[in-house]
């Protein structure tokens, strides 16, 4: 075929990695909205993910072992085609293959920019919120009846309490609302309606080189163009629509109010209300009723979306509370993302959770922490700044412990380990531990945790950190 996409609603896609945040997104996208979706995932043949398994089936994805054998059917049709990322090693047998049976392999952004240039594609991007922005407009669109599509990289608390994986949708309409992932430089293959850009912060590539893909996200935006307040975002912002709490802002956030709980905040003369907490969502709500007052939503019917809006899962999401002690899981893996969150954990220790006045979870706990790098080559970039964001923001009594580097897959050079960062942290005086398999942490943390202590789980990429999570609850039980 000469473009393996030109039919893809209908096509049969095969997709190699199912089990990844993107490559998950896709299949379901695909399946709902009437194609034919199938997939491996070398996790799923050694029995892991299984919740994300019985997702993907119960969304119309046919799953089979990576061995090849998904490409063909029992009618002796091959799929379309093949969907790849950058995990997958070219020895794998679906692409070995994909191969020989002479079938189009196409990367999972190429995939994802065509259905982004058939739609009116709202896209965002930044260094961090983009999950959560992304799920705002989202729901701001489908609660006001406009039917939006969606594939993003965080699941919605929303989807999921509706049988579904959380990270894809098929709407009715030509809007699709994507995350837009600038970590392997995929961004720049996007030309969306509508950009959005939120921040600028040290994460997998350096500055300069995220300031330059954020500019051919500019240059290829068909349409209006939104940019956070950020100075390292000045050049892309000239002509842009700018939000944030400053006074020149175009869309601006004033009397702002922040508790443990939530927030409040006005734009123009209209009050929102989170019940999602930080100051850093109230951002996150400003960019997504900045991109959504673009698409004729007034204000006014986006104050109940807002204060409707669940979250997605794994940022700042609390697993529970057990004899004290709560578990809360967290997608942060930059220093950045770090820093935030074991500054909203501490502040947290000294609130009482979940109207609960015994004594046993009134007290000022410490944080456990615990970080899975994930990425050998972002591990190595940010290794110093690692290192400093939990120097900064570990007080003496916290703990964290390591285990090592999280490996998705593809070549990497593994010449760094989480040891040489834990290390460099006691040397400064905190507490830190490195134990190579995570599984070995969870009765250490069950051994260490008293009433009023926070549990706080980080770490990006892998889906398994919520199980982690579950493992600790149980062992605290």
């Amino acid at each position: 075929m000469n473009n393996p996409l030109t039919q893809s609603n209908n096509s049969w896609l095969h997709f190699v990695g199912v089990g990844g945040s993107g490559m998950s997104g896709l299949a379901q996208y695909h399946a709902l909205a009437g194609g034919r979706a199938t997939g491996s995932d070398r996790a799923f043949d050694s029995g892991e993910r299984e919740r994300t398994r019985q997702w993907l089936t119960a969304a119309g994805v046919g799953l089979f072992p990576q061995d090849g054998s998904g490409l063909v059917d029992a009618n002796g049709r091959t799929c379309d085609t093949v969907i790849v990322s950058t995990a997958v090693e070219d020895s794998i047998s679906d692409f070995a293959m994909a191969k020989n049976l002479d079938v189009p392999i196409l990367h999972r952004s190429e995939l994802l920019a065509h259905y982004v240039a058939e739609k009116k594609t709202i896209a965002i991007t930044g260094t961090s919120g983009k999950s959560s922005v992304t799920a705002m407009v989202f729901e701001i669109l489908r609660d006001t009846g406009k039917e939006p599509s969606l594939l993003t990289g965080g699941n919605l608390i929303s989807l999921q309490e509706e049988g579904f994986l959380g990270n894809a949708w098929a709407g009715t309409s030509d809007l699709l609302v994507i995350e837009a992932d600038e970590s392997d430089g995929s961004l720049v293959r996007y030309e969306p309606w509508l950009g959005v850009v939120l921040n600028l912060r040290l994460d997998h590539k350096p500055l300069t080189e995220l300031a330059t893909m954020f500019a051919t996200f500019h240059d290829h935006t068909r349409g209006p163009f939104l940019v956070g307040v950020d100075p390292n975002l000045q050049e892309i912002a000239q002509g842009a629509t700018v939000f944030g709490f400053e006074s020149d802002s175009d869309i601006r956030a004033q009397d702002v109010r922040t508790t443990q709980s939530g927030s409040s905040f006005t734009v123009g003369d209209i009050q929102f209300r989170l019940t999602i907490p930080g100051v850093f969502n109230v951002t996150n709500a400003l960019a997504a009723i900045a991109a959504c007052q673009q698409l004729d939503v007034p204000f006014v019917d986006m104050v109940e979306p807002m204060a409707n809006f669940r979250g997605v899962a794994r940022r700042f999401q609390s697993v529970g509370v057990v004899k004290g002690v709560e578990i809360i899981d967290d997608f942060a893996h930059n220093p950045d993302k770090i820093g935030a969150a074991l500054t909203s954990a501490q502040a947290r220790t000294s609130h009482d959770l979940h109207n609960d006045h015994s004594p046993e979870r009134s007290a000022i706990g410490r944080i456990l922490a615990v970080f899975q790098p994930h990425g050998f080559g972002p591990t190595r970039f940010l290794k110093n700044a690692l290192i400093e964001a939990f120097v900064t923001h570990l007080r003496p009594d916290d703990k964290l412990w390591m285990p090592e580097i999280y490996y998705a897959g593809g070549t990497v050079t593994r010449d760094i380990s989480s040891y040489e960062i834990v290390t460099a942290i006691t040397e400064r005086g905190l507490r830190a531990e490195f134990i190579a398999q995570r599984s070995e942490i969870v009765g250490c943390i069950a051994a260490e945790a008293r009433p009023g202590d926070i549990v706080l789980v980080m770490g990006a990429r892998d889906p398994s950190l919520t199980d982690f999570c579950y493992s600790i609850k149980t062992a605290l039980e």
